[in-house]
Order: structure tokens, then C-alpha cells, then sequence
């Protein structure tokens, strides 16, 4: 990892994270099943979870990489920020990538109809937010100063 000066102190790989969620869900609704009362079919299942999925990934999380990649950055959290990027999705949020992810776990939740990965996904938010986001900005705020806060007050960290 680079030294923290140049780079995010950030604690976990941050995909790891919404994975170990759904696969954590998807195990726990396999011991202890949690039934709705009510059965959405497979087709409905599957497009609405589908299209949250294919907004996240194409609304937040793709556009973003390609902003990052696109100024000249990596979109990789441990290798140095050179500036704010403040289009597209880093409008709305500031941690686009992050949303999708989270994004991502609720819409496959809605698709495998699983209600355990639906109630970890806060978890998976919150961890994220701990390990990846907290860090990111613990590392943004001295390094960009004026610049950065006033981005923060600009645009949610989420939504």
C-alpha cells in the first residue's frame, strides 16, 4: 500500500464487502428461511432486481470509473488522488461507487427474493462507510482543504 500521505488509508477491498453480504444472506436464508407471505414471480423478480442493479451499475457505478480513469486517476482507493472529481455521479454523491454497490446487494436481494441479504445491507453500507469512506475522506479533507469541504457541503456522501 502507499504511504498514507499519498494515498487513502483505506481497511478493506471495498467489493469484497457487498459480496460477503450477498453470500452471507444467500447462506443464512439456506439455515434459517425467511418466507415474505407473499411470492413475487421469477420473471418480476428478476427484471425489477435486474434493473436496479443495471441503473447502479451503469448510473453510478461505471460512469464514475470512467470520470476517475478519464482525469487521469485511478479508481483504485489506495493509489493517490490528484483532484476532486465533481461531474456526472460525484454530483449527487460523493461516494458513487460505494452506492452501487449497496445498489447492487438490493437489487440481487430482490432477484434471488432473499430477505437476508436485503437486512445486511445496512451492515454492508455501514462497513463500507467505516473502512472505505471514512478513510477516503480522512485523507481528502488535508490534502485538497477549502477545496474538498466545500465539496462536502455541496454533495451527500450518499444521496
Amino acid at each position: 500500500m502507499a504511504d498514507q500521505k499519498d494515498a487513502a488509508a483505506v481497511r478493506v477491498f471495498p467489493p469484497a464487502v457487498p459480496l460477503l453480504t450477498v453470500v452471507l444472506g444467500v447462506g443464512m436464508n439456506w439455515v434459517w428461511p425467511v418466507h415474505l407471505g407473499f411470492e413475487a414471480g421469477p420473471y418480476t423478480r428478476y427484471w425489477v432486481g435486474g434493473l436496479v442493479i443495471a441503473a447502479a451499475v451503469l448510473g453510478f457505478g461505471l460512469w464514475a470509473v470512467l470520470l476517475v480513469r478519464g482525469s487521469g486517476q485511478s479508481e483504485n482507493p489506495w493509489k493517490p488522488t490528484l483532484s476532486i472529481v465533481e461531474r456526472g455521479p460525484f454530483l449527487v454523491s460523493r461516494n458513487p461507487m460505494y452506492l452501487q454497490m449497496v445498489l447492487v446487494c438490493i437489487g440481487l436481494a430482490i432477484m434471488l427474493w432473499n430477505v437476508w441479504v436485503l437486512v445486511l445491507t445496512p451492515l454492508c453500507a455501514w462497513l463500507l462507510q467505516r473502512y472505505a469512506i471514512l478513510p477516503e475522506e480522512a485523507y481528502l479533507e488535508p490534502k485538497f482543504g477549502d477545496v474538498y469541504l466545500a465539496y462536502t457541503r455541496r454533495v451527500r456522501r450518499w444521496l
